[in-house]
């Protein structure tokens, strides 16, 4: 943001320096220019008069001395001719013979003033031509021609652009550092707020935003705090409700377990059916204990990194994918399952290896868990563009497309003939753990039938430092 308003600013200071230079540039062209052509206009009139007193008098010297004097002088050649187009004078290597100075005479002679056209500019060179005629009212005694070199004037002209360009210049470097002071003043206190909000979204503590800037922005900097003080304990008092509620229960679970495993033995042979199911729910209530701890640290973890780069964090995913195979297998196996696994690596993902097992352990639990008896889950990992792709697939009975679109939310259970086992925790926390880390979960179904889960993470290239 900070950099378009700068951009914004810049450009808005950079047409008023423009608006104000150009003109003023312009206006100096056209001024030292002015001065030119007014400066050979009064010489013009000065050889015009003496020419005027040579054609009364019948003598030219003095008009002769004072046309070489000045060209010797400035070095800009003159020629004076009579009304009969004879030449009087003729200086600096000018004749009256030339085309153009002919025309010019002819110009004069009809008692018409030749003045050059256009303004001078810093690369204007070469000579302009000037001519005025001779003689008293409508009589016309004789011409003059005036060839004058422009190359001061534009040396002038250059001079005073060198002037009004550094002027400019300075503005410009006034105007820069204002509006980098004004974007700074303005900026500054909304990337605090930025900050304070994403700390917030993230469900981390809240730190106070300094207030600054325009009064506006320190008015919405004091209600954030505020408010975000109130939403930071509305947040931690729920999570330490879930947090305290898992540990504190685990104590009088942990005793309920001891009381009635001892009561095994004094139980007659028809309570073993309640005794099954008594033991089977402590099995799943601890599970949901354990499960909602693990959602509880997977969100908070989610939380941290969602506000930091986490760059440091990277793994082998074909190896760890191997790893929990191997560990799986066995359990496939007692299921009655057929786990296979295709995973070429290295692949590097960017992630921690504990993070990446846990996902596998949940995606491969539940495919073990509900395709059934004969069915066949294969895990691979593979590289998909910037992504490490973990899938895992099966042949199950699989979902529905209504059950997938919430096979992600908690405590959410796919409804199955003979019941069904579970939190239905594990995908959310597979969720939070890969959207921690940029990553997301995808679900979809397999043709014929079954599900295939897929767990994409962002790579690693394996020049990076991953070892």
């Amino acid at each position: 943001m900070r950099t378009r308003v700068q951009a914004v600013l810049l450009v808005f200071g950079t047409l008023a320096v423009a608006a104000f230079a150009v003109p003023l540039l312009l206006f100096t062209a056209s001024d030292r220019t002015q001065q030119l052509v007014l400066a050979r206009s009064a010489d013009l009139d000065r050889f015009a008069s003496l020419m005027n007193q040579a054609a009364a008098t019948g003598d030219t010297s003095g008009l002769k001395a004072e046309a070489h004097r000045y060209t010797q002088l400035y070095g800009e050649a003159l020629v004076v001719t009579d009304a009969r187009r004879g030449a009087v004078v003729q200086t600096g290597g000018m004749l009256a013979a030339d085309p153009a100075v002919s025309r010019l005479v002819d110009a004069a002679l009809r008692n018409q003033t030749a003045h050059p056209k256009g303004t001078l500019r810093p690369w204007s060179r070469g000579n302009r031509m000037f001519a005025e005629p001779a003689g008293t009212g409508t009589q016309v005694t004789g011409a003059v021609v005036l060839r004058a070199s422009v190359g001061t004037a534009a040396d002038d002209i250059t001079r005073r652009w060198a002037v009004v360009l550094a002027g400019t210049a300075l503005v410009a470097v006034a105007c820069t550092a204002l509006a980098r002071a004004a974007t700074r003043w303005v900026v500054s206190p909304l990337r605090r707020l930025d900050r304070a909000v994403g700390r917030l979204a993230a469900g981390l503590p809240h730190e106070q935003t300094s207030a600054g800037g325009p009064p506006e922005l320190r008015q919405l900097a004091i209600g954030f705090n505020r408010m975000a003080g109130i939403v930071t304990a509305a947040l931690e008092q729920q999570r330490r409700l879930v947090a305290d509620t898992s540990h504190q229960m685990r104590n009088p679970m942990a005793a309920l377990r001891l009381r009635v495993d001892a009561l095994r033995s004094h139980l007659p042979a028809s309570a073993d059916r309640t005794y099954a199911g008594v033991t089977t729910e402590l099995d799943r209530l601890e599970t949901l204990l354990d499960d909602m701890l693990a959602l509880a640290t997977a969100e908070h973890r989610a939380g941290e990194l969602a506000v930091s780069d986490g760059a440091d964090a990277y793994c082998d995913a074909a190896e760890t994918a191997r790893t929990q195979y191997r560990r799986w297998e066995p359990v496939a196996r007692r299921a009655g399952v057929h786990l296979t696994t295709e995973a070429a690596g290295p692949l590097t993902a960017a992630c921690t290896q504990g993070e990446l097992a846990q996902v596998t352990d949940i995606l491969l639990d539940n495919a073990i868990k509900y395709a059934g008896p004969d069915a066949t889950i294969v895990l691979s990992c593979t590289a998909e563009g910037d992504h490490v792709v973990l899938t895992v697939a099966d042949d199950g009975p699989g979902l529905t497309q209504e059950e997938i679109s919430q096979a992600t939310t908690r405590f959410w259970r796919a409804a199955r003939p003979g019941g069904t086992t579970g939190t239905g925790l594990g995908l959310a926390i597979a969720e939070q753990l890969l959207a921690g880390r940029g990553g997301r979960l995808e679900l979809s179904p397999v043709r014929p039938h079954g599900l295939r889960a897929r767990a994409l993470l962002p790579g690693v290239p394996t020049c990076g430092g991953a070892s």
